[in-house]
């Protein structure tokens, strides 16, 4: 018998007729993916996403590599901790309420009480992506911003975010997600997930988490930053964590747009040259690292 079937057992789903004085264990499954709303409060902080409870994941992320994280990850079950998985079944009314304030909620601990015993795992974009570069990203990225850096980098951690909950919301209702880019509205993301089936779909709520990154990114003014925080953000992930595809596309994304609108800012006469040099942004990720290095350098030259 597994760990979460006895905390269940024994304080949640326990039977004794009247005349009988042995207890007898029933299974408790529980498959809930209906998805309640964050509290806006908890937006851009980064317990929205986790909070870390679990002894192993403190053990973890303390010590570990981005990488070596990353792939604990994809086969920790958190429904193993026994203590921290009677922890949360005692407030579980709590933490599966819209709008949830409780102290102990997070999208994890949310998911893990409406997924109880039936096998599913919350998404691994929670504590892998999600919280871990939360929290590294506000620990060695914010002292080095300027004001106007520091200022983006808070508002881009709501938009994150808020993004999130926008796509889960419409995945409650449907199958379109549409989350609008509002400085850039080509940079909008439109993806189709059968109807409550998004947050139990490890890889497609990833791709989904990082298709909302640019829209978050540009609407929170990153075009809007000196060069030198761009330098600072741009050079903040870890790089092992370049090798992901989807981590390349964002940051091209992002990149073209920026390049563009400071191209236009500083006149025409270098706008033909920042193009080039963006472009090369987007070639650079099927050339390796050095060109990278060289097109950055040469994006950065040119938009002084």
């Amino acid at each position: 018998m597994s760990s979460m079937e006895r905390v269940l057992g024994e304080g949640n789903a326990a039977y004794t007729p009247t005349d009988d004085t042995e207890r007898m264990s029933v299974c408790l499954r529980i498959c809930d993916k209906q998805v309640p709303p964050a509290a806006e409060n908890l937006l851009g902080r980064c317990e929205y996403y986790y909070r870390p409870l679990h002894g192993e994941y403190v053990e973890k992320s303390g010590v570990a590599t981005w990488e070596a994280l990353k792939a604990w990850a994809t086969r920790w079950n958190p429904f193993d901790d026994a203590i921290v998985l009677r922890r949360l079944l005692n407030n579980r009314d709590r933490l599966i309420e819209p709008e949830s304030t409780d102290n102990d909620w997070s999208r994890h601990a949310n998911f893990m009480m409406r997924h109880i015993g039936c096998g599913h795992q919350p998404p691994e974009y929670y504590v892998s992506y999600g919280y871990y570069y939360c929290s590294t990203y506000g620990e060695r990225l914010r002292p080095r911003l300027n004001p106007q850096g520091q200022d983006w980098l808070d508002e881009a951690r709501y938009l994150l975010q808020r993004n999130i909950d926008l796509g889960l919301k419409d995945n409650m209702k449907g199958d379109e997600i549409h989350v609008v880019c509002r400085r850039y509205p080509n940079r909008s993301v439109e993806m189709t997930v059968p109807k409550q089936e998004l947050e139990i779909d490890n890889a497609t709520f990833k791709t989904f988490a990082f298709n909302t990154h640019v829209p978050a990114y540009l609407d929170a003014g990153l075009a809007d930053l000196s060069i030198p925080d761009l330098m600072r953000i741009g050079g903040q992930p870890n790089v092992e964590e370049w090798l992901d595809r989807e981590t390349w596309r964002q940051a091209i994304d992002s990149g073209m747009e920026v390049g563009w609108e400071k191209a236009v800012r500083v006149g025409e006469a270098v706008s033909d040259t920042a193009r080039t040099a963006a472009e090369a942004v987007s070639g650079a990720a099927r050339q390796g690292a050095d060109a990278v290095e060289r097109a950055l350098q040469a994006l950065t030259r040119h938009l002084r």
